[in-house]
């Protein structure tokens, strides 16, 4: 992230952002994006408006229109009611919007969030994410987001790239990652644990299913087409006379898919710190 919002110039390759050369079109890039770093960057002691105003002042918005472009961002972010507060009295999640809102000002294409969640607490997080999800689809901005909470990538993005030692091992989207891996899993009960063995039997014989374990009354079936497979397991527990008391489908996640591509060990965090991080990108800005 800190080479394409040109912090850091890259020692080989080639980034493009906005269409111009992180390298050679620095100040264009810049004229483009907006930046959120991982810890907030407001003055607690001005109000929320004036750190805007700041913001504004910056980014060389004309004068015209920086009070226009502040209330429209106060309203997305819905913050009007307290932005002649001062940040002293804001809430981690309302400075947090409020430093997003720093960013959006000058309306640019692709929008950088540093971990935009890191340290709220998941109440908080989950309102970061919605006003996320509000910038996206009212500005048509596109969103470049790094973030080590899987839930969170799953939740916001249509792409995930998964980094490991500073490279690359995987872009794709997080439906796309999680069926690809397979191994949906079944859960079911039946009633009495009657029949349990012909069911047992039954099921192995099935073409979607790739395991099964049982545990008293409680059946465990492994499938790549666990949506699929439901059915037929209703099916054969029917002509078995067998009652299903409840079932449920658990597929893959994010995190499953992580530990795939990057191992099971530990790592040593200092050791790995900055080396690794998930980078998400949210839909390109429509043309």
């Amino acid at each position: 992230m800190m080479i394409l919002t040109t912090l850091l110039k890259p020692t080989s390759g080639r980034s493009m952002v906005a269409g111009f050369d992180v390298v050679d079109q620095a100040n264009k890039v810049r004229e483009n994006i907006g930046y959120v770093q991982q810890d907030i960057a407001v003055d607690e002691y001005l109000t929320g408006r004036e750190n805007l105003l700041l913001h504004a002042r910056l980014n060389h918005i004309p004068k015209n229109l920086i009070d226009e472009r502040i209330d429209e961002v106060l309203e997305l972010i819905e913050l009007s009611g307290r932005q002649n507060d001062t940040v002293t009295t804001y809430s981690g999640g309302m400075k947090k919007r409020l430093d997003i809102a720093g960013g959006l000002l000058h309306m640019p294409k692709v929008l950088f969030l540093d971990e935009p969640t890191v340290g709220l607490d998941i109440q908080t997080r989950r309102k970061i994410w919605e006003y996320i999800r509000k910038i996206h689809k009212e500005s048509n901005t596109t969103i470049f987001l790094s973030t080590h909470y899987m839930e969170e990538a799953d939740k916001l993005c249509d792409r995930v790239g998964i980094i490991d030692y500073g490279k690359i091992q995987v872009i794709d989207s997080p439906q796309s990652m999680k069926a690809k891996l397979g191994n949906e899993i079944i859960t079911f009960k039946i009633q009495n644990g009657v029949g349990k063995d012909e069911l047992l039997s039954k099921l192995r014989e099935t073409q979607l299913v790739k395991e099964v374990r049982t545990k008293d009354d409680k059946f465990i079936v492994y499938s790549t087409k666990g949506t699929e497979l439901i059915p037929e397991i209703f099916q054969i527990s029917a002509r078995l006379e067998i009652k299903i008391n409840s079932i449920s489908l658990t597929q893959p996640s994010l995190d499953d898919v992580f530990i795939s591509y990057t191992g099971h060990e530990l790592r040593d965090e200092s050791e790995n710190f900055g080396k690794r991080k998930l980078a998400r990108k949210m839909t390109r800005r429509n043309s």
